[in-house]
């Protein structure tokens, strides 16, 4: 907090200088300190399967078949991430769809994106945290990691993420990507329509993906 009126000594310049570089060296510690490290993640082994689970967002809607985030971020991984993407679904549908779909893969990760579509239908905001909440369960009942990434709520004004991912990531310990979607879908030059990114956006989107990967250690 700041504190005001405090009176300081005068100090020779030597001093003076050596005080400021400390003082500094101590603000860059606090900084560091205070920045937020995401959840780590197990690491993935080089055969690992990632399960990229959610709506058009995650099928690829808006773009060429091959430039999906999911296969971009294969490339950029080496490892398996298969597809599953229904444009459409909403997140009580993808409830009842993601269980067979982790019996089937045993996947070592779900890269859970969903409720966009409970987003633009002004669906109980409520409803879906419980469902995407109840989604991470399934998949951390059979030992497989999850990492959660954040649709912008629609509105007039700058796009944000949704606030429900955030806290869903903090009540579950798990990583969030939590600004990748906003910042797409709001350049025109990364979008193919006012919902979907086009080629570049779904780059983008593989592209932090990856970088958070690393950085939770499962890269």
């Amino acid at each position: 907090m700041r504190q005001r009126n405090h009176t300081f000594p005068r100090l020779m310049p030597t001093a003076r200088g050596g005080l400021a570089a400390a003082g500094v060296l101590l603000f860059l510690s606090l900084l560091a300190a205070c920045s937020p490290t995401p959840p780590s993640l197990s690491p993935l082994p080089a055969d690992a399967t990632i399960l990229a689970f959610g709506d058009s967002l995650t099928a690829g809607t808006g773009a060429h078949e091959g430039d999906s985030y999911p296969t971009q971020l294969s490339n950029l991984s080496g490892r398996q991430v298969i597809n599953a993407g229904v444009p459409g679904e909403v997140s009580s549908q993808g409830l009842v769809r993601l269980p067979g779909l982790l019996d089937e893969h045993q996947p070592h990760l779900l890269i859970l994106t969903h409720g966009g579509n409970d987003l633009l239908r002004r669906m109980d905001v409520e409803q879906t945290r419980d469902n995407l909440a109840a989604m991470i369960q399934l998949a951390r009942d059979r030992g497989t990691d999850v990492l959660l990434v954040a649709v912008p709520a629609p509105t007039l004004l700058r796009l944000r993420s949704e606030a429900i991912y955030a806290d869903i990531g903090e009540a579950f310990g798990i990583p969030v990507e939590n600004g990748a979607l906003a910042r797409i879908l709001s350049r025109d030059a990364m979008k193919s329509d006012p919902i979907h990114p086009n080629a570049d956006g779904y780059r983008y989107l593989a592209e932090h993906i990856h970088r958070l990967l690393i950085e939770t250690g499962a890269l």
